[in-house]
């Protein structure tokens, strides 16, 4: 039972693994489609393939440099991060509701439903549309890899998780709802030679100037945010690797002596975004399958836990943040939501099927499920005894820093 149970924690970590690396990839890539349209506004670089992969190559460069130099930097670009998002989503929103001299009607911010899929199935393309919703909702978790480094976490991690959840519903909502009552001309949004439909609303709707200053400033939350990601990433390779639980673990869970930071994980967290966002290269979905694969990456190693925790029932230790009698049909609910998107999310998402168009999803998940299954029955399962809870002298003074200046 012992052995089956380390088993699955594993496996919960590798889908972690898998989630973070391609949240990373969506966000860096999600800020290099915006900046490509900056620049193409500015100085005429074509929003192409080739050039939006080349922007994504360098903000990811720029993040794992920035994670590189020391745990005050991280500190300081997080407490500018909440500060840029809340203030930016006002000026945004101030903007387009209070420049254009037309708004859209409610009926067709509410209710107007566009299906350019090529599937006949309107249900279908609405429940595809969940995967917005779904792949924002993701990434705070990130409360929970920084717990070691966290005062009293037993309840400020699950507090900032919850935190997270209420602000971004907030937050996210609003923003929505100003973007889409701004649009001026739908059509011409989505064939905008940006690439990039927000930014041509932002053009429609108040101007060149103006459309720059505000995806300036989308770019700079994006980027905070990718940053976030890539420093969160790296905790959990770092944690991860310390276990023995990555290969080349005794690389990726070195702590630089000098910035006392985990510079090997923080360029594989780097690194595998790369990887991941190199097939818009060739694939027209690529973005899609980037945001699926995070969110049934990072949903199924969240519910692994809730899953074990319900078929624990009363046996199960409580600790000091919980649900209270709600945890049961809670954990249910959630148990039954990630089960249906994560079949959901593998499907495709534009008809006809082609090369150009196949979602790549299916063989993300597939190749991680199964090097991480065939390496736990072939070599980890015969020395694999579960998280170390004592680290390097090196390591505990990392952690010491950073909870000195949080």
């Amino acid at each position: 039972m012992k052995r089956k149970g380390l088993g699955v924690s594993r496996i919960t970590g590798w889908f972690n693994f898998l989630g973070q690396v391609a949240v990373t990839a969506g966000v860096d890539y999600g800020a290099a489609t915006f900046a490509n349209a900056l620049l193409e506004m500015q100085f005429g670089f074509a929003a192409t393939p080739g050039h939006t992969v080349t922007v994504f190559a360098v903000i990811l460069l720029v993040h794992g440099l920035l994670n590189t130099r020391g745990v005050r930097l991280v500190a300081l670009f997080n407490n500018v991060s909440v500060w840029w998002h809340l203030a930016g989503v006002t000026v945004i929103v101030g903007a387009l509701v209070l420049v254009p001299s037309h708004h859209a009607s409610a009926s067709f911010v509410l209710t107007k439903f566009v299906n350019n899929t090529g599937f006949h199935s309107s249900f279908y393309v609405a429940m595809l549309g969940l995967l917005l919703a779904q792949y924002t909702l993701t990434g705070y978790d990130a409360s929970a890899h920084m717990t070691e480094e966290t005062q009293d976490a037993a309840r400020s991690g699950p507090r900032g998780i919850v935190n997270s959840v209420l602000v971004s519903l907030v937050a996210g909502w609003i923003l929505l709802l100003g973007l889409t009552f701004a649009i001026q001309d739908y059509d011409g949004a989505l064939t905008s030679s940006t690439g990039v439909p927000p930014a041509q609303i932002f053009i429609d709707a108040i101007g060149d100037t103006g459309a720059k200053l505000l995806l300036l400033i989308v770019i700079g939350a994006q980027f905070f945010c990718g940053m976030a990601s890539v420093t969160a990433n790296s905790r959990m390779i770092y944690a991860f690797s310390r276990d023995g639980a990555l290969p080349g673990s005794r690389l990726w869970h070195r702590i630089n002596p000098r910035t006392q930071t985990p510079t090997s994980a923080v360029w594989l967290a780097a690194g595998g975004a790369f990887l991941l966002g190199l097939p818009a290269l060739w694939n027209s979905t690529a973005y899609a399958a980037v945001t699926s694969v995070s969110v049934i990456g990072l949903y199924i190693a969240y519910v692994i836990p809730v899953f074990l925790r319900l078929r624990q029932g009363e046996a199960f230790a409580r600790g000091p943040w919980h649900l209270g009698r709600w945890s049961r049909p809670v954990g249910v609910v959630a148990v039954g939501w990630t089960a249906l998107i994560a079949v959901l999310f593998m499907l495709p998402t534009v008809s006809p099927v082609t090369a150009v168009s196949f979602n790549y999803t299916p063989v993300a998940v597939a190749v991680v499920l199964g090097f991480a299954g065939l390496w736990w029955l072939v070599s980890a399962r015969h020395w694999f005894t579960g998280p170390k809870v004592h680290g390097t002298p090196e390591e505990l003074a990392a952690a010491e820093a950073e909870l000195e200046i949080r």
